[in-house]
């Protein structure tokens, strides 16, 4: 009976999907004789690559990684969903798309973020401008679909096709926007795993899409955010597996934000218990992302589309379990939650390849709009396309040497009932009074790759305007914060260069960084508005 039940589903959608795309796409433009290529993102939840986020996903290395180009210095403008959803979608900084949490009060899927925004991302770009038929399905930000902001009727400008997700990732019992009319889903594996839902969505629309227009799908998979619920052919796999034993592994983060200062070292038996349950079940429910990577790779072979489609792989941010004795989160400004895999084939792209070119979840849009013939100067977007790093049409030392990460932490205005000597100011607290995030857990940081530096400078913006830095090479776990010890003059110049890029917009956030041969670093340019924090640096580093 269930299996006619999931048949008849299918059917429904097929038909839905076909009206919908008919209704879309019949008065599309004609490609004509040259055909632009296919564009595939498909974006993971809370993916890291710091701590073996990758290892469950042995078929997606093969048919995207081994095929293309693994970028080994690739990160996120914050690290938390929704901004980064958000820098992805419209190219920039959270600075300036103003989408600072995952709340409404945040901006995120808020009327603000859908009146300023929406209209400007890049899927909208790309339907408008360079006729792409479009197509997303799964997680869009964490408030979509709330009353308060269009509910699950309200469908982004820019998508031909749209199964949006209700709110936060769900493996079970949940809505989708199905073109604006909600779907509710159950708790029957074969018809309402959401993972399989959204492979299945996803070949629905490649068998009946137009063939007279390229397109775009972005597929946002659940995995392997909370709750971690694995498919019941995955739920016995890694039964063994613990969290990596790394160096920054349950050690005391003595020179660190108060924030990670707090946090108890050694950890409790039953933290440590649980971050192992939970890593192992991270990694149970990418088995059947590996297996969407497979079935859309498969069909566009089948199609005849495969070696005209560009596909990547990537993550909205990391995560931790255990690092400095932080239980789990992805809040923190070390590599484990800012660092993300990003894989990429495609047209051009030689297989095999690895690069180590700095690229930021705000140069995705660019670099699809790019892929698509859209000038991206057009745009205002901050980031830039790597599409000449990946034809190999650009070295290293015409490249970028660094980017921004920015992040606004939250905290309550009352104490936790449970962790009453902590006060007020802090959220996300763990059983033994651990707290992952706090309302001055607020920080920005320059993230510099160049050949003569891998170092990360961060500032806190708090009465003490605490600093971290980090060479990355000497120093890959960031178990030692130079920031005492660093060469003064270099400690100013990224100072400066933070300053820049925090009030950066479009194409001031390219120009040349500190470790670039064309940076002109001048003291008396110095913000006059910022002159307080420099003061207070000097005088912390005596």
């Amino acid at each position: 009976m269930a299996s006619i039940c999931c048949r008849r589903s299918t059917l429904l959608n097929r038909l839905l999907i076909c009206v919908t795309l008919w209704g879309h796409l019949s008065s599309g433009a004609s490609a004509g004789s040259y055909r632009r290529p296919n564009i595939v993102l498909i974006l993971t939840d809370d993916l890291d690559v710091a701590i073996g986020g990758l290892n469950p996903l042995s078929k997606t290395k093969k048919l995207i990684g081994d095929e293309g180009i693994s970028f080994t210095n690739a990160f996120v403008a914050s690290p938390l969903c929704c901004p980064s959803r958000a820098s992805i979608l419209t190219g920039k900084y959270p600075h300036n798309h103003h989408v600072i949490n995952n709340t409404l009060e945040g901006n995120c899927s808020s009327k603000a973020w859908q009146k300023s925004e929406e209209a400007q991302t890049f899927p909208a770009l790309l339907r408008t401008y360079a006729r792409y038929q479009t197509f997303f399905a799964g997680k869009y930000l964490n408030q979509y679909g709330h009353a308060e902001a269009g509910g699950v009727e309200h469908v982004p400008p820019g998508w031909s096709y749209w199964v949006g997700l209700e709110k936060n990732s769900k493996y079970y019992n949940y809505t989708l926007s199905v073109n604006g009319k909600a779907q509710k889903h159950g708790a029957e594996y074969s018809k309402d795993y959401l993972t399989d839902v959204l492979a299945n969505m996803s070949l629905d629309f490649l068998q009946y899409k137009s063939s007279s227009q390229p397109f775009f799908m972005m597929v946002s998979t659940p995995a392997p955010h909370s709750p971690w619920t694995a498919a019941p052919q995955y739920q016995d796999r890694y039964n063994s597996t613990k969290a990596p034993r790394d160096p920054n592994f349950n050690v005391h983060g003595k020179d660190k934000h108060w924030l990670i200062r707090q946090a108890k070292t050694p950890m409790t038996n039953s933290s440590v218990q649980f971050l192992d349950d939970a890593f192992r079940k991270r990694w149970r429910t990418l088995l059947s992302v590996d297996d969407l990577v497979e079935k859309l790779v498969k069909r566009l072979e089948v199609r005849g589309e495969l070696n005209n489609t560009y596909i990547f792989f990537t993550s909205d941010n990391g995560y931790h379990t255990g690092q400095f004795s932080l239980p789990m989160d992805k809040r923190q400004l070390y590599e484990f939650d800012i660092r993300v895999p990003l894989m990429v084939r495609g047209p051009n792209i030689k297989p095999n390849q690895t690069s180590k070119m700095l690229v930021a979840n705000v140069d995705l849009g660019p670099t699809i709009l790019d892929i698509a013939g859209y000038d991206v100067n057009k745009t205002q977007m901050d980031g830039m396309s790597f599409l000449p790093v990946m034809e190999g049409k650009m070295n290293a030392s015409s490249w970028r040497t660094d980017i921004l990460v920015e992040y606004e932490g939250e905290g309550s205005n009352v104490s936790d009932p449970a962790c009453p000597l902590l006060g007020p100011g802090v959220s996300e607290c763990f059983p033994d009074c651990v707290c992952e995030d706090s309302y001055n857990n607020t920080y920005a940081c320059v993230r510099t790759v160049a050949s003569s530096a891998n170092l990360q400078y961060c500032e806190f913006d708090d009465n003490e305007v605490f600093v971290e830095v980090y060479n990355v090479t000497a120093d890959p776990f960031q178990l030692s914060n130079i920031a005492k010890t660093i060469d003064q003059e270099i400690l100013e110049k990224m100072n400066h260069r933070l300053m820049m890029l925090q009030s950066c917009s479009g194409q001031s956030c390219r120009t040349p960084g500190v470790y670039d041969s064309r940076y002109r670093f001048d003291p008396r340019q110095m913000f006059t508005s910022h002159s307080w924090r420099l003061s207070k640096l000097r005088q912390r580093m005596k």
